[in-house]
């Protein structure tokens, strides 16, 4: 490509030496450089692209995108731009000739309730006849095609390049969860969505969004842009709000395009009634249709309607929507029972936020027989505010606590919990024990449990990895647990 031609869709300060230059691709990364590669030097959060360079030079680079003008010299083509994220999204959107306006993107954003929400929209589509490509926490997808993904929304380089493979292999619908992070820091730019989801908005991230307020207008980006000039699709633009949520209402009120509410409260145009949940499920009415799920929770509820709101969006009737979502049987990770825990009920779950961890808690509660015994921990390096309150929702709804460490990082994880236990002895909550190690808190909930009780394994849920000191390491709650249970049958 000529790369005259491709900085068209970019600002520019200014621009030395790219005359009848050409470039076969874009990189970030200065390792992954090849021959002929443009290469985006960017400011992170723990390195200066701009200091790699020499070395993408030295791989082949032909030209560079920088924003510190003292980069700018004689020795080597560069464009100067004000920001190196938002051109990197420009440029790769365009690089693969817009590949999201190729088929219908929808987004979904919020706290809580991303994955579940994006899983239960592909399936109603697939259901439908619909090819559909997924992109989230758990993993991404093309059709039936696993693919691996490091974090919730890929880079903007990589977003584009997984959008023009999807196209290539035929995608009529893609589904993807939207963080705030990546809508602060432009991964989501040149992409144009059809159709957005608010499901909530509760405390997380604030290490790095600083503000409630703050978080709130990064994910309302996604759904100021649907009606963005740069739009070339064809056809209305949909938001589908979670008017149950203060922030949602808020979000309502601002949004310029065509709007679907869901909630349970009054006044959502989709209204779930007549609730019951069980411990395999939750039943409820919508629009004078019975649903019947396999997935339990008041928070399913929520992400069911969101599903059902965005599909009714695309034109696929309530029917068809309700008896492809009464099929799942469960989302990784997500109130996962876990297989042969015979006379007591264990379940893993992702909740690492205060509001999701009271909400499984109390969808636990609902149906607990007897005790529910709670393993927890909170993340190192992120938002530590949310510590005491994780603590306070664990010792509002568990009968007792087994306080360990989640993904401490580069954190210590005594440390990460003398923050949980402020917030225990705070309310002066005492029916807890502190156990370090994540095997062994795991081991010695299951060791404690009686006939009829609960163990909620809380924060990782999906996760097979502990990240401790910059290094991953093997970790599934949910195979740990089974391994311990089989340990504890063998021994009686």
């Amino acid at each position: 490509m000529l790369l005259e031609n491709l900085l068209e869709s970019i600002e520019k300060k200014a621009v030395s030496q790219v005359k009848d230059l050409r470039i076969k691709g874009i990189k970030y990364d200065s390792r992954e450089v090849v021959q002929g590669d443009l290469f985006v030097a960017i400011k992170g959060f723990q390195t200066d692209g701009h200091q790699y360079i020499e070395n993408a030079l030295e791989n082949g680079a032909v030209a560079v995108v920088l924003e510190d003008e003292t980069y700018c010299t004689d020795r080597y083509p560069w464009i100067l731009v004000s920001d190196s994220r938002l051109s990197l999204a420009q440029l790769s959107a365009a690089f693969f000739d817009y590949p999201s306006r190729k088929f219908t993107l929808i987004g979904v954003t919020g706290t809580n309730g991303k994955t579940t929400t994006t899983n239960l929209i592909a399936r109603i589509l697939e259901d439908a006849g619909y090819k559909v490509g997924l992109i989230g926490t758990i993993h991404n997808r093309i059709g039936s095609r696993i693919l691996p993904g490091e974090r919730t929304t890929p880079e903007s380089l990589d977003l584009q390049k997984l959008f023009r493979e999807m196209t290539e292999e035929g995608v009529t619908h893609v589904v993807m969860e939207v963080s705030s992070h990546a809508l602060d820091l432009h991964r989501v730019t040149g992409s144009e969505f059809d159709l957005a989801v608010f499901t909530n908005l509760t405390q997380d991230h604030l290490d790095y969004h600083k503000s409630m307020e703050d978080y709130y207008q990064a994910k309302a980006k996604l759904f100021l842009g649907l009606d963005s000039p740069h739009n070339v699709k064809p056809g209305d633009k949909y938001a589908i709000v979670n008017t149950d949520d203060l922030w949602g209402k808020r979000l309502l009120k601002e949004i310029k395009v065509k709007t679907i509410s869901y909630g349970i409260e009054q006044g959502a145009f989709f209204r779930a009634d007549q609730i019951k949940i069980t411990p395999i499920g939750v039943s409820f009415l919508v629009d004078d249709r019975m649903i019947n799920l396999k997935l339990t929770g008041k928070f399913n509820v929520y992400n069911s309607l969101a599903a059902l709101a965005a599909v009714h969006a695309l034109g696929i009737p309530l029917e068809k929507g309700i008896a492809s979502l009464e099929k799942v049987t469960g989302i990784p990770g997500r109130f996962q029972l876990v297989e042969g825990s015979g006379d007591i009920t264990v379940i893993v779950d992702y909740a690492h936020t205060p509001d999701s961890l009271e909400n499984i808690l109390a969808t636990a509660r609902e149906f607990a027989q007897r005790r529910i015994i709670t393993v927890f921990g909170c993340g190192g390096n992120r938002d530590r505010t949310k510590r005491p309150l994780m603590g306070k929702a664990a010792a509002r709804y568990s009968d007792f606590c087994i306080i360990t460490s989640d993904n401490p990082r580069n954190e210590e994880p005594e440390a990460i919990i003398e923050d949980i236990l402020s917030g225990l002895k705070e309310i002066s909550f005492e029916n807890y024990r502190v156990v370090v190690d994540r095997r062994q808190a795991i081991t010695e909930a299951l060791n404690l449990a009686e006939k009829g009780d609960i163990v909620i394994i809380a924060g990782k849920g999906h996760e097979t990895y502990q990240e401790i000191k910059g290094k991953k390491y093997p970790f599934d709650d949910k195979q740990v647990a089974e391994e311990i249970l089989s340990s504890l049958r063998r021994r009686s």
